[in-house]
Parts: C-alpha cells; structure tokens; sequence
C-alpha cells in the first residue's frame, strides 16, 4: 500500500527537475498523477515514461499547460476533474529563474518571472480550491530560500518567491477551519535545469549554469522530501543545512547575513557582481 493510493496530484513543470521527480514519486507511493507543463513533447515522453513502469496508464493525465495563461489553468482543472472526479494535491512548482543586476535589467525579465511563478501559482490554486477544500487535501507552493531572503542578481526571483509565500501563508490562515493544508516548501540549491534557462538581463536564457551542480540536492532527494511532508501535511519545510542556517540567523542577523550572502553569492561564475 502507497501513502497516496487513491489519491490525485496535479503537478505543475512536471516535465523535468523536481516536478519530474515529484512526478515519480508521488506515482511510486500510489496517487494518481495529472502531468502540466508547456511542452507536449516532453509530457508524453513523462507519461510514457510513468505508464511503462509496470503502472496503470488511466492513472495519468498529461495536459499542456501554460501557467501564464489564466484559461490554460482553467482547462488543467477542469480536465483533472473530468477524469479524475477529484483533486487531493495541487503541487504548484512550475516556475523559473534569472541573474543579472536591477540596474541592468529589462523590466519584462520581471514580469515574466512573476507571471511564470506568482500568477501561475495563483490561477492553477484558484481553479483547484474548490476540489481541494471537498477532499481536505494540500496545496503546495514550490519556492526557494529565496522566498525568505532576497538573492542579490536575483531580483525578479526573489519577489516572485516572496509574493508566493505571502499568498499561500494568508490562504492557509483563511482556511485555517476548513482542513486544507498549505505546504511552502523551499529547496535550496537543487541539481535541476532552472539555471541553465535563467534570463539575463534583456530576457534570453543564459543556457549554462554558473554554478557546481553535482554538489547539489539532487531533484529526486527533494521530490521524496516533499511527499514526505505532504503526506505529514507540515506547513513548512526548508532544505539542506545551508537553506536552514541563512533562514535562521537572518531572522536575528540580517545584516550580517547581507554579508555573507554577497560574498558567498559573488564566487559564482561570471557574477553580475563582485
């Protein structure tokens, strides 16, 4: 018997990095999984993937799905409910990255990142709230450490990271009587793709990664983690002991962990700053 046996998750940016391993992982416990993500092609490749593995195909749904786009959102649930007749988790992890400094930035790396991450956060959790209120489930929203101090050459993720925090921990106090669980869970550093399709200043990805991914929580560690806390139903998780250290003393610190962090951030490659 899985943990999420006759369970259903929606997961957004399930086509690669934690989503994906999210994806397999919440299969592997049982539930039933509705695959969202901007590219037909590797949705497919994902629920041919999933359906191979000795598992039922009709326990998958793969729906294209634009975050940015309120109605894309809307047709996610509505297909979920069609198939499904419920939705247990909502796992909001679509999302992207960018580097460069304010000073340098065009203005549409921001909105774009708030549409990607904030907006699409909030219509796929509007559409869902609903379902999730009949079954008691959770809703999840995938930030960062970020979400809790802001990343200097990190601006645009920051906020958006910020914002989502915001939204859901007042959602989780509206709902506070009405059994829905909201989970914020924020990995640090994850070995994923988000840094090789971070936007640079004028908007195009940087296409490489500054950073030593091999050293990092690989998605699949993450994507355990967080079934884990869905299934406990916490309100809260923060990952890796350096996510957990920067969020602690910067409640006690801040200034001192302004420092650290530019120091400790400007030893990337390249670093807009230094």
């Amino acid at each position: 018997m899985g943990k999420f046996d006759n369970k259903v998750v929606v997961i957004t940016g399930a086509s690669s990095g934690i989503g994906l391993a999210a994806a397999r992982e919440f299969a592997r416990e049982g539930a039933s999984i509705v695959l969202a993500a901007r590219s037909a092609d590797k949705l497919k490749q994902t629920f041919c993937e999933l359906s191979h593995k000795g598992q039922e195909a009709g326990r998958f749904l793969a729906v294209p799905t634009d975050v940015t786009n309120e109605d894309d959102c809307k047709r996610l649930i509505e297909n979920t409910i069609t198939k499904f007749g419920k939705i247990d988790v909502l796992v909001n992890n679509a999302g992207i990255s960018m580097r460069a400094m304010f000073k340098d930035l065009d203005l549409s790396v921001i909105k774009r990142l708030m549409d990607v991450n904030f907006w699409g956060t909030v219509y796929c959790t509007k559409y869902a709230l609903p379902y999730l209120l009949e079954s008691k489930g959770t809703v999840v929203g995938v930030i960062s450490i970020a979400g809790f101090k802001g990343l200097p050459g990190r601006t645009g993720y920051s906020a958006s990271k910020f914002a989502i925090y915001g939204f859901l921990d007042t959602l989780r106090v509206e709902h506070l009587k009405d059994g829905l669980n909201v989970l914020i869970f924020a990995p640090g550093f994850t070995a994923s793709n988000v840094r090789f399709s971070a936007l640079t200043a004028d908007g195009t990805p940087q296409g490489s990664t500054p950073r030593a991914e091999e050293k990092m929580m690989t998605a699949e560690a993450v994507a355990q983690k967080l079934t884990k806390a869905v299934h406990k139903r916490k309100s809260q998780v923060i990952l890796t002991p350096i996510g957990k250290t920067t969020v602690w003393l910067n409640k006690f610190f801040p200034r001192l962990v302004d420092k650290l962090e530019y120091a400790y951030m400007a030893k990337e490659d390249n670093s807009p700053f230094k």
